[in-house]
């Protein structure tokens, strides 16, 4: 696995926001290295370093909010996302606390998930709050609307669309479990977009 990593970024960005954890691009990100926790450190502070460790995939959380007719699209950037099951199918994502997002998701009852290719990092810039904004109809976002209403980023390399079935509060997340409704699957360009340790990453060789 190697860095992919976009220029430019340096320790002076702006907080990220969702529930990405701050994925970095900059030349500390790719060679800071992080002592082992001390007997002293909070073991919050420890499990935020131990978690970086743990690799994973990126994908864009979306749903819409509703202010009588006008619809509003939102997303976000997250990277904790699994499938619970295959039959019946359930996907669950975790969302922050206090996060737009956080409260969208229930109140719509609707989500999708797409998951991100290696060339979608501006994307995932731009929902983790590193990049513009994207605006209420996803400007310049190529997109579409799935069965729910949720929009799904096109050329992702797959994406889920789900219904709310239960959330789950979680101390400083929430657990969103969804009913997935459809699904839909991109190129399989074998070059998935990777989080490790705040950074982007690429398979070897991909």
């Amino acid at each position: 696995m190697t860095d992919s990593r976009l220029p430019g970024r340096g320790s002076n960005s702006p907080a990220p926001s969702g529930s990405f954890g701050g994925i970095g691009t900059g030349a500390a990100a790719r060679s800071a290295s992080r002592p082992a926790p001390s007997d002293t450190e909070s073991i919050p502070a420890a499990m935020r370093a131990a978690r970086r460790r743990w690799t994973t995939g990126v994908g864009v959380v979306t749903t819409v909010e509703r202010s009588g007719e006008e619809i509003t699209l939102r997303g976000t950037t997250v990277s904790t996302f699994t499938v619970l099951s295959l039959d019946p199918p359930l996907v669950l994502v975790a969302l922050e606390q206090g996060s737009r997002m956080r409260r969208l998701v229930p109140e719509a009852g609707i989500f999708a998930v797409s998951i991100l290719d290696r060339a979608h990092e501006f994307q995932s810039d731009r929902f983790s709050g590193y990049g513009p904004q994207a605006d209420s109809r996803f400007t310049g976002i190529s997109h579409e609307v799935a069965v729910t209403g949720a929009p799904v980023l096109r050329h992702a390399l797959a994406w889920f669309d789900c219904r709310v079935s239960s959330v789950h509060e979680t101390g400083d997340h929430v657990l969103v479990i969804g009913d997935v409704v459809a699904v839909g699957l991109g190129p399989d360009t074998d070059d998935p977009l990777i989080n490790y340790e705040g950074a982007y990453r690429r398979i070897e060789g991909a």
